[in-house]
């Protein structure tokens, strides 16, 4: 079987860092008050990108309360972005925490796919790193989860490892998000992600060992359904090959910044092929959709998206072999 490694050729959008969670080991979140991007501002952004090679535009936004009067200006604002990227020729992603089932049904329309990160399933960090993240809470994670399953919609997430959970709390949250996938069939990553010191924090820890990583990605390949891939950020790990022979398959959305860890810079895809070709992997371009789910993205974008397929390295009957998938299975429409 051919040894290959997958990545979403991808740009990063921040509507705005405000955000009322204050998780403490953050270095994205910004106070009330901090600037929201227009339409006309993010279009100005996207618009030099058009003919660059990306072809996933992220939306990754601090959260605004539920209850917040503003609210309903803040998913407007992801909304128009999301328009604005598919106007110029891109794929829209959103991140942007917990939605309503209302917000959920109309993000749905102008993106091809969508993710939250569950973290850690645990009641205990709610009194320790999650203490002031009332979004942060294991029910609302796992209703978002049922809730993108519900409505079909392709699905990343993934979880936040060495923010203080037990090794029991891993496998909780693991086997959580598989029952989840066997349910629904809509969850197409799970993002490993090793948590790392950083400059903006208030929580500064040593994180997660590389060895206590590896043990994870071995532990979610066995625990998680074979169509799931398993995603290792490049810029947070010292070597890839451990976390390939593991499991791992994907290195995520690679782009100019991580907005998300600022102090890690992302490595150039140039440079990742001949790094991974020295260890006998071939590396790939990818939708930010996987293969398997294409016919879940709304019709309004089956054009889009298939324009875009000439552009990737991984046709479906690739991805099949790649997870060993029957599909058969696959097709089966678990709603």
């Amino acid at each position: 079987m051919q040894r290959i490694v997958t990545y979403s050729p991808s740009f990063t959008v921040v509507p705005t860092h405000e955000c009322f969670n204050r998780c403490t080991y953050c270095n994205f979140r910004a106070e009330r008050g901090a600037s929201w991007l227009s339409r006309s501002e993010a279009h100005r952004l996207l618009e030099p990108l058009v003919g660059s090679g990306v072809i996933e535009v992220l939306i990754l936004s601090g959260e605004v309360h539920p209850r917040d009067p503003r609210r309903a200006a803040w998913f407007a604002m992801i909304v128009d972005i999301c328009e604005v990227a598919l106007s110029l020729g891109f794929l829209p992603h959103t991140n942007c925490g917990p939605l309503s089932l209302p917000e959920l049904k109309a993000l749905q329309t102008v993106t091809c796919s969508m993710g939250l990160m569950v973290e850690i399933l645990s009641d205990r960090l709610s009194e320790s790193v999650h203490r002031h993240a009332p979004s942060k809470a294991p029910e609302l994670r796992v209703e978002q989860l049922a809730w993108a399953g519900e409505l079909g919609i392709p699905f990343t997430t993934g979880v936040l490892l060495g923010i203080g959970e037990t090794e029991l709390e891993r496998e909780t949250t693991l086997e959580t998000i598989a029952r989840l996938q066997y349910r629904y069939g809509h969850i197409q990553e799970v993002i490993l992600q090793p948590y790392r010191p950083g400059r903006y924090e208030t929580r500064c820890t040593d994180g997660l060992s590389e060895g206590e990583l590896l043990e994870v990605t071995c532990q979610a390949r066995q625990i998680l359904p074979p169509e799931v891939t398993l995603q290792i950020p490049p810029n947070l790990v010292r070597g890839l090959s451990p976390f390939l022979m593991a499991g791992a398959h994907d290195l995520g959305g690679i782009g100019p910044v991580d907005v998300v860890n600022p102090d890690y810079p992302h490595p150039v895809p140039e440079g990742l092929q001949e790094q991974l070709a020295k260890a006998g992997w071939e590396l790939r371009r990818r939708l930010p959709v996987y293969p398997h789910l294409y016919h879940r993205v709304p019709p309004s974008m089956h054009a889009l998206l298939s324009n875009h397929l000439s552009e990737t390295d991984l046709p479906i009957e690739n991805f099949l072999k790649l997870h060993q998938v029957d599909q058969a299975v696959l097709k089966q429409d678990h709603r």
